[in-house]
């Protein structure tokens, strides 16, 4: 504990950064020293989410869901975009400064000399603050790979692995086989594991049955059917005795994108296999859908020149992107303020992107793990795409597009959750507190 426990949340999270030699260190033995230390136990169901993308929308979902249900609900993610309180969610809401302040001090105290990084201590704190508010259910989203991730040292009831795509290759492998096993580490003998990719690679599917998990994948054992003349759609999944369960006349998300039926189908699949414990109504389910939000997450501002803000960062995630920026319909130029980590696939982000973006404004990231947009350039003209300039700021990049833009034109942020944060941040007089991105 410091000489004097911090009064502040960001002086508290000024003093976890200091806490580790390494920003990420994979490993669960501290964490299970700290854990014993706390004596935390397990009163509610447990829901934990992994997966390359998709994870924030299914969090999201299964928030939302849940708290129309009137259940109490607990949900950790990460990371956040401009306040450290979006990470601990509680019935809905950030959690308060003091209720984060008072479970840092306890991690503080239990952990003596054991070394935490910022992640580990933040995931520690989230169980105390959701400890102390008497929930009914918690959900859980995995901050890098699942085996050895911090969030994995709790129990899941349920366990989801979204989409697997080629992402922090240094610490998870170099291909979806060795990053699909690494995920499947948070499924659990005898409990659901839902996975949401539609090509799972067979280590996930193998590890799962050697473990001995109730595996469930989309395509197979649920998914969803298009009711194009209603505007509507229909899950269907597992029902008793191995027949079909069908639930119809569904609204689509609220979240923008095509892809996310696929990611309310993984939904609807976890919460099916726990409705004993945690029935629903499908007034619940579609009252869920119509009002969860996302920051981030293809998330279109007022005004003209319209402005989309993506966290897209890996070249799945941007697949996605240029599919829903074609279903956006017709605008005159797109402009891309594109700022990226350097340890990113930048050269795959930007062929997931090609034909969708006109103009380009690469702007540099701060930070050590920022890439600058000198690197940026580079990597786009040796993709045959030319640079409109470049910038030392993401806000001086979209300065530039609103300035230069068309009424009838878009402008795309994205890249990272650093690029979204500091355009919302703009647009709000809250402060920023750092975001630890991707």
């Amino acid at each position: 504990m410091p000489q004097a426990a911090p009064a502040k949340l960001n002086d508290w999270l000024a003093y976890i950064e200091q806490q580790h030699t390494q920003a990420i260190e994979l490993g669960l033995d501290r964490l299970f020293v700290v854990k014993a230390a706390l004596k935390q136990v397990q009163t509610c169901p447990v829901i934990t989410v992994g997966g390359t993308n998709g994870k924030g929308s299914t969090c999201a979902m299964l928030e939302a869901i849940l708290t129309a249900a009137g259940y109490r609900v607990g949900l950790y993610t990460s990371p956040h975009l401009l306040h450290y309180n979006e990470r601990v969610r509680i019935n809905g809401k950030p959690a308060s400064d003091q209720a984060l302040c008072a479970a840092f001090a306890k991690v503080e105290q239990a952990r003596a000399d054991v070394p935490l990084t910022y992640f580990e201590f933040g995931t520690l704190g989230a169980w105390e603050a959701f400890a102390a508010a008497g929930l009914d259910v918690i959900i859980l989203e995995v901050g890098l790979g699942g085996r050895l991730d911090a969030v994995n040292i709790y129990e899941p009831d349920c366990a989801i692995v979204t989409g697997i795509d080629l992402d922090h290759m240094d610490f998870l492998g170099d291909t979806r086989e060795k990053i699909a096993f690494e995920k499947a580490g948070i499924f659990r003998t005898g409990k659901p594991a839902i996975c949401g990719d539609f090509h799972a690679p067979h280590t996930l599917v193998e590890y799962a049955e050697a473990i001995g998990a109730d595996l469930q994948l989309i395509g197979r054992d649920f998914g969803y059917e298009t009711q194009l003349e209603t505007r509507q759609w229909l899950w269907w999944g597992r029902g008793p005795e191995s027949n079909v369960t069908k639930r119809g006349g569904l609204a689509h998300p609220a979240l923008r994108g095509s892809r996310q039926l696929g990611n309310a189908s993984v939904v609807l699949a976890a919460l099916d296999t726990l409705h004993d414990r945690l029935p629903l109504s499908m007034a619940e389910i579609r009252l869920g859908l119509a009002v969860v939000e996302l920051p981030g997450r293809f998330q279109t501002l007022p005004g003209r020149p319209v402005t989309v803000l993506d966290v897209a960062h890996n070249p799945q995630a941007a697949r996605v992107l240029a599919d829903n920026l074609l279903d956006q319909g017709f605008f005159g130029i797109t402009w891309a303020v594109c700022g990226m980590l350097r340890d990113k696939d930048m050269t795959g982000v930007i062929a997931a992107l090609k034909g969708r973006i006109e103009r380009w404004l690469p702007c540099t990231l701060s930070g050590p793990r920022g890439a600058s947009s000198t690197q940026l350039a580079q990597c786009l003209q040796a993709a045959g795409e030319s640079v409109e300039a470049e910038f030392d700021t993401v806000m001086a990049a979209y300065a530039y597009a609103q300035e230069k833009a068309a009424e009838n034109d878009r402008i795309v942020v994205f890249g990272s959750f650093l690029t979204v944060a500091d355009v919302l941040e703009a647009r709000s007089p809250a402060a920023h507190t750092g975001s630890q991105g991707s």
